[in-house]
């Protein structure tokens, strides 16, 4: 009967163990489980809030965008509307001075490489003084300037050229006088001039500019 006793105890014994170290393993399980899930869900938590901050601050930048919008439209069309325009000349007519204030600043600065139309500026500033034209020369870097990349921020290229002309002294210093005052930009390198005052032979050597158009970049940003 003893015997039987001290087995019986012996048994419990080892089933409550067994119980124990199923009951500790369940709960260190659970323990880590939850802790896991927890760290997981902080960090999901901090990334939400993240996201959110980023859409808030690309909410504002859009508001305060479309509120530059209407005041840039006004702005550009009270430029546009302006008669006389920045030259004195008629905003509506068709003659060197005439037509509205942005036309007359795209044909300040173009906005890409044409070394034609260069060619036909100049004819006409050289014709309008009663000159003849014996030669303009220049490199047409058309096709490798349009291989460039766009930018945000584009800066003025140089488009280089010479030009050739004979005509009367006071027709030349007209000329180089249109080149002063033309509402397209023009840098001269060098002058050279020989002849007589009725008939003279002007070798200029110059440059002018264009200045590729402004990319917007709209950029996606990543939430880490």
């Amino acid at each position: 009967m003893a015997r039987t006793t001290s087995f019986t105890k012996r048994t419990l014994i080892g089933k409550a163990n067994s119980t124990m170290v199923i009951a500790t393993s369940i709960a260190a399980f659970v323990l880590v489980f939850t802790l896991v899930a927890g760290k997981a869900m902080l960090g999901q938590m901090g990334y939400q809030n993240k996201v959110i901050d980023a859409k808030k601050t690309a909410l504002k930048q859009i508001e305060s965008d479309l509120k530059a919008v209407g005041s840039l439209n006004e702005s550009y069309r009270n430029f546009v509307d302006d008669n006389p325009n920045v030259l004195g000349g008629d905003a509506n007519g068709t003659a060197s001075q005439d037509g509205d204030n942005a036309k007359l600043v795209l044909d300040a600065l173009p906005s890409r490489y044409d070394f034609p139309a260069l060619t036909t500026s100049l004819e006409a500033l050289v014709t309008g003084q009663n000159l003849q034209i014996l030669g303009i020369s220049g490199t047409d870097e058309e096709a490798v300037q349009g291989l460039q990349k766009t930018s945000g921020q584009p800066e003025p290229i140089a488009m280089p050229f010479q030009l050739q002309v004979s005509g009367a002294y006071a027709s030349i210093q007209s000329l180089i006088d249109s080149f002063s005052r033309s509402i397209r930009p023009f840098q001269i390198h060098s002058l050279e001039i020989a002849g007589d005052e009725n008939s003279m032979l002007l070798n200029i050597n110059a440059q002018t500019f264009f200045q590729p158009e402004k990319t917007l970049n709209i950029e996606q940003k990543v939430v880490k």
